[in-house]
């Protein structure tokens, strides 16, 4: 008889809400970078082609590569259009459950920045040289206690001043063109960047940099 009516119990309780699973990995998201601090993907959400519900177990940044709306419907049910453009930077805090949906003729693409819950001592700059960032030709998106976020666009023909970079920086590159790395000893390397590329580069580097062919903007990513 208990037997019976435990389970009677067990069956008409109700029972609890199933934790979402990750957002990442999952259909639509390609992983392009993964160490210690960040894991970073790309990412592309079509019209009408809603994503699974997922929780973002990570705060993250999103990097967006084209002018593109989403439903975003929470696991509550409510729901919004968001519209967004290409160069668009957000910052999104861990815990959040979702499903993203295109709504315009044009996918959502971006760049998804997770940031590992990885403390790091700061690194003091004895290079003589300024830090990075800010410099001319940049832009401070924003601020806040776990990224430093800029936008940045190099002048054809104009090197950078020589400088020291004190953080860990993701550098997402919004157009086509050559940058040339010339470090203190003189010796300088020529890279090919294309436009949706991301690239880790770590810190306590000196160097300025050079616009060779084409045209480059980024958004660099400056981990606290």
């Amino acid at each position: 008889m208990k037997t019976a009516l435990l389970a009677l119990l067990v069956a008409i309780l109700p029972k609890p809400l199933q934790e979402p699973p990750n957002a990442f990995p999952r259909a639509g998201a390609r992983q392009l970078i993964d160490n210690e601090r960040v894991t970073v993907w790309d990412v592309t959400v079509e019209k009408a082609k809603a994503t699974p519900l997922h929780r973002h177990t990570l705060d993250f940044l999103v990097v967006d590569l084209a002018d593109a709306s989403v439903k975003v419907t929470s696991q509550n049910g409510r729901s919004s259009v968001n519209s967004v453009k290409k160069g668009q930077v957000s910052f999104n805090q861990k815990g959040n459950a979702e499903v993203q949906e295109g709504v315009s003729d044009a996918p959502r693409h971006s760049i998804i920045v997770e940031l590992k819950d990885v403390k790091v001592s700061p690194l003091p700059n004895t290079s003589g040289y300024p830090d990075a960032f800010p410099r001319e030709g940049s832009k401070m998106v924003f601020d806040n206690p776990r990224v430093v976020v800029w936008d940045f666009s190099w002048t054809p023909g104009k090197a950078t001043a020589m400088h020291f970079h004190d953080k860990d920086v993701v550098v997402v590159y919004l157009d086509n063109g050559d940058l040339s790395s010339t470090t203190l000893d003189g010796k300088t390397t020529v890279n090919s960047y294309v436009f949706g590329q991301a690239k880790f580069n770590p810190r306590d580097r000196t160097h300025s940099e050079l616009l060779s062919k084409g045209t480059q903007r980024v958004i660099a990513i400056e981990l606290k």
